[in-house]
């Protein structure tokens, strides 16, 4: 039987939500051991004066087995 345990994090890409994605799956992956997945909570967009998307923000919660 195993245990998991959820963390919520916040992670940002000039590019687009994946990319958003995977660099806080990667930062992530630096301390937490043993990630079975990710569940991306909300979606965000920063836009400038005329309406494009500058920044895409994403909150994770980050699912791993506890050791």
């Amino acid at each position: 039987m195993s245990v998991a345990k959820v963390i919520e994090l916040n992670a940002s890409s000039a590019t687009s939500i994946e990319d958003a994605v995977r660099h806080g799956l990667k930062k992530a992956s630096e301390t937490v051991k043993g990630i079975k997945g990710v569940w991306v909570n909300e979606i965000k967009a920063v836009t400038d004066d005329v309406g494009n998307i500058t920044e895409w923000r994403v909150n994770l919660r980050i699912t791993f087995i506890v050791q």
